[in-house]
């Protein structure tokens, strides 16, 4: 149903070297013309944004960011502009259009001087124009002093393409990097820029694809996208007037052991809101009263054993296990039963940690599933570290997918999700969504999703798109104290 390649794509940093190596050598456009063009757009934003700029002091390194520095250094002193070029490395060692750009910007008489510790003078905006994209490991001096004196003044920062330190691979900071107000990056966004600690370094972020031809972006290996929901809901027919509750699938969700209750419960809940037709629970009994009593129109059932879920699964067209489930003898039971049912599966929390260490009831299944791991339950089924899946969150889900199958979904700021030939990320959300249960509403959400028909990529990019978007509208009145249960209104609305 959804066309992903109408979604904006991101690119590594090999991938875009690629893009704008044929802009120059293939589609003819100088590299020059290319450095100005992203000089002009980095200095407009730069005005817009703070138009009573007394002071532009810019920070140029070595490379072609360097470049891109010192031409709108060049371009903002032919305004009028007061300015001052922070050099981090000595002349003699730019090449190419970068060297160019610096005897532009020397023959326009725009002021220069080496950098050193404790130059930045305490008034003005900064630009970052020190490390760009092929930064390939951890920041080194000078830069690394620039960086953090840069962070420590307190004046706004504009980055150009990519805030130094950063990397635009993965987002992960190598060493230190610069913490800008606005980002401008150019030609096409750098997939680090939206995940991991991406964001925070980035700020406010603006695109400007200088004006390449399409052609430049033909050829190019299937890259990742960017999850639009406004392009996923207006892809997604509406209801016709004669639809019943059976045309949009049975939900079955399975969880809630001793204690544990609420996350079956709202998992199921987040599937009504989903818009599935029917959703039963399969729990504990000593829940079912609370369910009741807090969302009638889930049908919950006590289970003893896998046994019981027989009827329960041959009436479902999808199944949430998880939830709650503990990793007890009842969880394990219900989890091989859900498996074996061979139905289309979310698979979360404890499901994830049961299956960590036994690989095996997953070998029949093959329906179709969406695994929903934090990065701690993505390193148990992975048997590695958390740490080391988190320095590269895109290889990471790829390699989730390839061992477990089905689709991989690595939670997290900048979510990740694969079937192994379509990779899709969203930057909905915020820090307000560091609260427990917001995992269960989401998985709840994507069984509601599946059975109402979409396949589980398909469910897996909505949902997580829709759960971090609810979760930016449940917190428009404060992060802090934003709880699970608060996205199920915001859900209703986008999807009604």
């Amino acid at each position: 149903m959804f066309d992903w390649r109408e979604l904006e794509a991101l690119y590594s940093a090999e991938e875009t070297r690629a893009l704008d190596a044929r802009a120059t050598d293939e589609l003819g456009i100088p590299g020059g013309i290319l450095m100005s063009r992203a000089a002009s757009a980095a200095l407009s934003a730069l005005l817009e944004r703070w138009p009573q700029a007394d002071l532009l002091q810019v920070l140029c390194g070595s490379g072609n960011n360097g470049g891109d520095g010192y031409l709108l250094a060049e371009q903002a002193h032919k305004r009028g502009l007061p300015v001052q070029v922070w050099q981090l490395a000595e002349p003699a060692r730019l090449k190419g259009v970068a060297a160019r750009a610096h005897e532009q910007a020397r023959d326009a008489g725009v002021p220069m001087a080496p950098w050193r510790s404790g130059c930045l003078q305490p008034r003005g905006v900064l630009v970052d124009g020190m490390l760009g994209t092929g930064l390939g490991g951890d920041v080194r001096a000078p830069a690394a002093q620039a960086i953090a004196e840069c962070n420590q003044s307190g004046l706004p920062v504009l980055a150009l393409d990519i805030p130094s330190g950063l990397c635009a691979d993965t987002g992960r900071i190598l060493g230190d990097a610069v913490r800008a107000d606005l980002t401008v990056t150019f030609i096409a966004f750098k997939r680090g820029l939206f995940t991991l600690s991406g964001p925070e370094c980035c700020g406010a972020l603006i695109l400007n694809d200088l004006a390449v031809p399409p052609e430049t972006f033909a050829g190019e290996p299937e890259p990742w996208r960017r999850l639009s929901l406004e392009t996923l809901l207006a892809a997604w027919p509406a209801r016709l007037p004669s639809a019943h509750k059976g045309h949009f699938g049975t939900v079955l969700v399975i969880g809630g052991d001793h204690g544990m209750g609420g996350a079956a419960l709202m998992a199921a809940e987040a599937a009504l809101r989903s818009g599935a037709g029917l959703v039963r629970v399969a729990t504990r009994e000593a829940h079912l009263p609370g369910l009741l009593a807090r969302r009638p129109e889930a049908m919950g059932l006590a289970v003893r054993n896998g046994a019981d879920l027989a009827p329960l699964l041959e009436a479902a067209d999808a199944v949430v296990v998880g939830p709650g489930l503990g990793q007890g003898p009842w969880g394990q039971q219900l989890l091989q039963a859900a498996l074996a049912a061979n139905l289309p599966t979310v698979l979360d929390a404890d499901a994830l940690n049961l299956l960590a260490s036994r690989a095996d009831w997953m070998r029949a299944h093959d329906a179709g599933h969406i695994l929903t791991p934090h990065p701690g339950e993505a390193a148990r089924l992975l048997g590695a570290s958390t740490a080391s899946l988190q320095a590269d969150r895109f290889a990471a889900v790829a390699l989730l997918q390839r061992h477990w199958g089905g689709v991989a979904l690595l939670k997290g700021n900048g979510s990740v999700l694969t079937d192994g030939e379509t990779g899709l990320l969203s930057d909905y959300g915020n820090p307000g969504m560091a609260s427990g249960g917001m995992g269960d509403v989401l998985s709840g959400l994507l069984g509601g999703l599946l059975a109402q028909g979409l396949s589980p990529l398909e469910a897996a990019g909505l949902g997580v798109a829709l759960h971090g978007a609810a979760a930016d509208q449940a917190a428009a009145g404060g992060q802090r104290g934003l709880l699970a249960s608060d996205l199920m209104l915001p859900l209703r609305r986008y999807l009604g």
